[in-house]
């Protein structure tokens, strides 16, 4: 298993597992466009996002998206986890934790002395899997508003 940064080769399996994380969160997911704006934003090397795969031989098993953001209230910055998420097959095996690892190391060497991100509160699976690796949380709720 291997943990790395994500090339063009990867933008399909990528979108695929957007559209199952999209499902497993019960939310909607549109393919349009995808392929281009995630190869704009993720693959450009001017890009605050970093993407992050786990591949298993030469399947791509999972993926997180991460980038640096300001906290007013700490005046400082932090790594904001976007996504984070693994074929069933690949959960509990340790590999989500390397994920974590991986993009605290990123943090670190950004400057970032906080991560934080959100999970739905139905995500029992994913609550575990972060209180276990140490996080704390809050209760907040998270509104969208278009523009």
């Amino acid at each position: 298993m291997k943990i790395r940064f994500a090339e063009e080769k990867d933008l399909n399996s990528i979108i695929e597992l957007c559209k199952a994380h999209a499902q497993y969160e019960r939310s909607s997911f549109k393919e349009e466009n995808k392929k281009e704006q995630l190869s704009k934003h993720i693959l450009n090397p001017d890009s605050e996002i970093k993407c992050l795969i786990a591949e298993s031989d030469t399947e791509i098993i999972g993926y997180a998206t991460f980038f640096k953001q300001f906290s007013t209230w700490d005046a400082s910055y932090y790594m904001y986890v976007d996504c984070l998420f693994l074929k069933e097959k690949a959960r509990g095996n340790g590999i989500g934790k390397q994920i974590m690892e991986f993009i605290k190391t990123c943090s670190k060497e950004e400057g970032c002395k906080i991560i934080q991100w959100q999970t739905p509160n139905f995500n029992t699976g994913a609550i575990k899997f972060y209180t276990q690796l140490g996080a704390a949380r809050k209760n907040k709720e998270r509104f969208f508003w278009k523009a």
